[in-house]
């Protein structure tokens, strides 16, 4: 467990990046990278349990991924049923709950039911939930949140000045679930890449070099590890934080 339990973080957002360039610098095609790529999710999974994280989320399929070579999306959605048939019997064990976030009827219908079965299963689990982020981006997740709150309007259901900040959380994908407090990005790229837009205002931001599926449990401890060395103020002053 980390050093100081009371900084562990609620809520960690992994970009899992580097999958092609992974196969590609072996001498592989792109989707050899996406099946060697497990191996780092499930070490992920494991040491979020082990170190008392409440969430997990892993950016698994953007909707910009769906303008990727057909054969190249066939395979990710084939590898999220297969993943699922195999590790899901594992995730209940250890009492993981999984949640979906993003436009998952755009998933392919055996897809969809794979991934609902295994919500329904897991759904009275109480230890780390993993929410897979499938079909999704932030531009869209907020697209969605604004067209809901539009017919709420147009409707007469709410007005325009009962819209808060508070409103548009109700109206995310997965209201419930706290900001991430951590978003990891592997692969070297700088950038969010329209990840959890909203939810990341105040998220510490760690970008690793390490390509997906090298990226292994001490990779996660030692950005747990940072993490607690930095001050959080949320707009306060550092005197503020020391205060409170």
């Amino acid at each position: 467990m980390l050093s100081t339990p009371q900084n562990t973080p609620h809520h960690v957002a992994i970009i899992m990046d580097g999958n092609g360039r992974w196969a590609q610098n072996a001498g592989y095609d792109r989707i050899y990278g996406h099946q060697h790529a497990l191996t780092a999710v499930h070490d992920a999974i494991e040491c979020a349990g082990e170190q008392g994280i409440q969430f997990l989320t892993l950016y698994a399929f953007s909707t910009e991924n769906w303008n990727r070579p057909q054969e190249e999306v066939n395979m990710l959605m084939s590898l999220f049923v297969q993943t699922i048939h195999q590790q899901l019997d594992e995730m209940h064990a250890k009492n993981v709950r999984l949640l979906l976030t993003g436009r998952i009827q755009d998933l392919p219908a055996d897809c969809q039911e794979v991934m609902q079965d295994a919500i329904r299963k897991t759904a009275d689990n109480t230890g780390l939930t993993v929410i897979l982020a499938l079909s999704y981006s932030g531009r869209a997740e907020l697209t969605d949140c604004v067209k809901a709150l539009a017919e709420k309007v147009s409707k007469g259901r709410i007005t325009v000045e009962q819209i808060s900040a508070d409103t548009i959380q109700q109206h995310l994908y997965q209201p419930d679930v706290p900001d991430p407090d951590i978003l990891i990005r592997t692969g070297g790229d700088l950038r969010v890449s329209n990840f959890l837009l909203w939810q990341i205002a105040y998220t510490e931001l760690f970008f690793l070099p390490v390509l997906w599926p090298d990226f292994r449990k001490h990779h996660l401890l030692e950005v747990l590890q940072a993490y607690q060395n930095r001050e959080r103020r949320f707009g306060k002053t550092s005197a503020q934080i020391s205060q409170s």
